[in-house]
């Protein structure tokens, strides 16, 4: 019996293609290990979207490799983002790889790994535009939260962007597959669903002629799920009939990821964006008008083609009016093969940092009124377990979504299990969390 390893790196998306290996190892006979020591080969599942994420794929190619000349290790399998942008170098320029899948072979594990254990070298790279393939998963979240991935893919090609050239064109999953996959999360015992893909607002629209999210969402909310939460959604395909599934459905969370990047007209124009500032401003206002106690998040860009000072300026008093309550800063970063990395009005790389590192700033900021605004309130918490350090029960509101927000500590007179859902009454903050405690009516 082969036994296998698996390492995922980078986004959610990449977690259930990893899941989906994982299954298709399974139920050809292999072991999974939880762990790479001791394994026939190890599958790292890699990000290739920046140089951050590049740098941990490198990394943990090397990290493997001391295990591999150690002899704890067989063989070195590299699959997803990274091996299918740079199919040629990563053979040539990292030889302790010793064979790679790109993002359209997943289907291929069982083979590739066959044949990597055998002394060969699989090299597999299938169409990135090939219809979404239905396979098991494995979970590896914890039991009462999963992901589902309604659609691969991204047609909305902003210049910066390297993700159509290495996912391929958007293509939305049927939507009784959908339905069907979420039934079985559901019958598993999953409570907190994260419905995700790199545009959830386009569903159907490939599949249907029309955009069908707000369809599947009245169907999803139909299973035994306690909370739906929803990422990512592009701010120029929010229709109204979707606003009104969102604040009418109980179950969807009032947490809408929207990545705007950036606020500026001529910045936006520049990186193949569809929206105008007034017409973020015009969104923003209808969503908080409509649906009760929302929170926002998105993701912001510092430094692109064309933002100089007074184009940075207006970024962070836009932020400061508009209050997003959470928010993802990241420096931009040229990618090789990208409009973007072509224009010439550009910010240096340190001048990026410097401004990614004050907009952070101004987003702490608001955060942190934010969160003493909740101070006093009573607020349903998912229980994630029972942290040492604080010496305090660890979980989730609404407001925070897993890895990439804060935390809810709170103390109680009687033990509280993973995966339940609890009232804490807020109150304190500490660092971008909150803090309080188990709320029981007499």
């Amino acid at each position: 019996m082969m036994k296998v390893a698996f390492i995922s790196l980078g986004c959610a998306k990449n977690t259930v293609n990893t899941e989906q290996m994982m299954a298709l190892c399974r139920q050809a006979g292999m072991e999974l290990l939880p762990e790479p020591q001791g394994a026939d080969a190890v599958v790292i599942n890699t990000c290739g979207f920046i140089d951050s994420a590049k740098s941990e794929a490198i990394g943990q190619i090397l990290e493997m490799a001391e295990l591999k000349e150690a002899g704890q290790l067989g063989k070195i399998l590299v699959t997803g983002c990274l091996s299918q942008r740079y199919q040629k170098e990563i053979l040539t320029e990292l030889p302790e790889v010793d064979g790679i899948l790109g993002t359209g072979s997943y289907g291929d594990i069982v083979p590739a790994l066959q044949e990597v254990v055998s002394g060969g070298t699989p090299c597999r790279f299938g169409s990135i535009h090939a219809p979404v393939e239905e396979w098991d998963r494995v979970l590896t979240t914890p039991a009462y939260m999963a992901y589902l991935r309604i659609a691969e893919g991204c047609d909305n090609h902003c210049a910066y962007c390297v993700i159509p050239s290495l996912r391929g064109r958007y293509r939305s999953r049927k939507m009784e597959d959908v339905l069907q996959e979420a039934q079985k999360l559901s019958d598993a015992g999953v409570k907190e669903l994260i419905v995700i893909a790199q545009d959830i607002t386009r569903y159907g629209i490939d599949l249907y002629g029309e955009k069908r999210l707000a369809a599947l969402l009245q169907e999803l909310c139909k299973l035994d799920f306690h909370w739906i939460r929803l990422h990512y959604l592009y701010p120029d395909e929010i229709t109204d009939e979707l606003i009104d599934t969102i604040a009418r459905e109980e179950k969807i969370l009032p947490y809408l990821d929207l990545p705007i990047q950036h606020c500026n007209d001529q910045v936006l124009r520049a990186m193949n964006r569809r929206n105008t500032k007034a017409e973020l401003l015009t969104l923003f206002e209808k969503l908080r008008s409509r649906i009760p106690h929302l929170v926002l998040r998105t993701s912001l860009i510092t430094g692109l083609p064309y933002e100089d000072e007074a184009a940075f300026d207006e970024l962070c008093d836009f932020l400061r009016q508009v209050k997003i309550q959470r928010a993802g800063v990241f420096p931009y970063s040229p990618e090789e093969g990208t409009p973007a990395a072509r224009m010439l009005n550009r910010v240096d790389t340190e001048e990026a940092q410097r401004r990614a590192e004050l907009v952070v700033d101004v987003q702490s900021d608001i955060m942190d009124a934010f969160n003493e605004s909740r101070l006093g309130d009573v607020t349903e918490v998912l229980c994630e377990g029972w942290d040492g350090q604080s010496m305090s029960y660890v979980g989730r509101s609404w407001a925070e979504s897993p890895d990439i927000d804060g935390h809810v500590y709170f103390t109680a007179q009687r033990q509280v299990e993973p995966g339940a859902f609890v009232p804490v009454r807020i109150t304190g903050t500490m660092d971008g969390d909150v803090t309080g405690e188990l709320w029981e009516e007499a």
